[in-house]
C-alpha cells in the first residue's frame, strides 16, 4: 500500500499544489474526483472568501481535499485554522513558515498535516514537530520558492534518506516519467501545480494556458532574489518590466506590491499580461495538450507503470550481460 494514499485516503499518490488566490473549486474537485488530492490555497483571501470556495468544492466532490495555508503570507491564519476544523477538512498543507505551533491543533482534531520543506534541516524539524507527510519542493517549481534553490532531483533523495515519514516530490513534475522518477528517488508521491493549469477543468484565462503550450522549456524567469523572495514566473511583458525594475533597485515594498495576489489574479484569471504575472514551473516545457484532469492523472499512472517496468528491464539486461 502506498503510504501517501493510505494517509490521505486517495487512489493515486498525486497532490495538487496550493495556488494562492487563484485557487478554485472546479479544479480542486476535479483532482479529487480523478483520484488525487485536490487542494484549495488560501493566499491572502479573507476567511469568508475561503469558506465560500470550501462550500463550492463540497458541492462538486465527496472525496477528500486539502487546504493550503501559506503561514507568512496569510493575515488570517487563526481564522483559517478554525475554518478547516469547522468544515471537517481532512488534510492541511502548511507552507511559508514554521508549522510547529499548529500541528498539535490539527492532530487533536484528526487532521493530517503536510508540510513543505526545502532542505534536510527543515525536513527533520518538521518531522520532529509531528508532520505526517513532507513535501520536498525543488526550485524548478512555480511561484514562491526557497532561497536555497535546491533542485528536486537532489533534494528528494536527501530528504527521503533522512526522515521516517512519507515524502512527496514537487517541482518540475508533470507526467508519468516524473512520477516514476520521483518514486525511484525515494518519494511516495508527487505534487503538481503548473501542469494542472493546462487542463480542461481549470478556469484560468486562455492566455495562461496558451503560454504554457507555446513554451519550449526556457520560458520561465526567477524574480525576487534581491529581496530574498525567490519566485518563478513565465516570461511576459509584465515579467520583463518587473525584472528591469528589480535590476534598477526598486524597493522591497514596491516589489511586494508588483508580485501581490492582485497582480497574480490579473495575469492568471484576466489574461492581462501587461499588468499581471503568471506563475509557472520549468515543467511548462513538457506541456503539449490540455486534457481533462482525469485523463491526465490516469495517463500519469499508466505511464509511470510502463516506465518503471522498462527501467527494471534495463537493469535486468545489464545484469545478465555483466561479467
Amino acid at each position: 500500500m502506498n503510504p501517501v494514499c493510505d494517509l490521505l485516503n486517495i487512489k493515486y499518490p498525486i497532490v495538487q499544489g496550493g495556488m494562492g488566490n487563484i485557487s478554485n473549486a472546479p479544479l480542486t474537485a476535479a483532482v479529487s474526483n480523478a483520484g488525487g488530492l485536490g487542494t484549495l490555497g488560501c493566499g491572502t483571501m479573507t476567511p469568508e472568501e475561503v469558506e465560500q470556495k470550501i462550500l463550492e468544492t463540497k458541492k462538486l466532490t465527496d472525496q477528500p481535499f486539502a487546504i493550503n495555508i501559506a503561514l507568512s503570507v496569510s493575515p488570517y491564519v487563526k481564522d483559517l485554522i478554525n475554518l478547516i476544523l469547522d468544515h471537517d477538512i481532512p488534510v492541511v498543507s502548511l507552507s511559508a513558515g514554521n508549522p510547529a505551533p499548529y500541528i498539535p491543533i490539527f492532530h487533536e482534531h484528526g487532521v493530517k498535516v503536510m508540510t513543505l520543506v526545502a532542505s534536510v534541516k527543515h525536513a527533520k524539524k518538521a518531522e520532529e514537530a509531528g508532520a505526517d507527510i513532507l513535501v520536498a519542493e525543488g526550485y524548478e517549481a512555480a511561484g514562491i520558492n526557497s532561497n536555497l534553490e535546491l533542485t528536486t532531483f537532489t533534494l528528494v533523495p536527501q530528504i527521503a534518506g533522512n526522515v521516517n515519514v512519507p515524502v512527496i516530490a514537487a517541482g518540475g513534475i508533470g507526467d508519468g516519467k516524473g512520477l516514476a522518477a520521483s518514486l525511484m528517488l525515494g518519494a511516495s508521491g508527487v505534487q503538481m501545480g503548473t501542469r494542472l493549469i493546462a487542463t480542461q477543468e481549470a478556469p484560468f484565462h486562455i492566455h495562461y494556458k496558451q503560454k504554457l503550450l507555446d513554451d519550449n522549456g526556457t520560458g520561465t524567469v526567477i524574480v525576487g532574489r534581491s529581496y530574498g523572495q525567490v519566485r518563478r514566473i513565465l516570461k511576459t511583458p509584465y515579467a520583463e518590466r518587473l525584472t528591469t525594475l528589480e535590476k534598477a533597485g526598486m524597493t522591497q515594498d514596491e516589489y511586494r506590491e508588483m508580485t501581490s495576489e492582485d497582480h497574480h489574479c490579473k495575469g492568471a484569471m484576466e489574461g492581462d499580461l501587461d499588468q499581471g504575472f503568471l506563475n509557472s514551473g520549468q515543467v511548462c516545457g513538457l506541456i503539449q495538450d490540455v486534457p481533462t484532469v482525469r485523463q491526465l492523472l490516469d495517463g500519469m499512472m499508466s505511464e509511470a507503470t510502463i516506465r518503471m517496468s522498462q527501467a527494471q528491464s534495463l537493469l535486468s539486461f545489464n545484469s545478465e550481460n555483466s561479467i
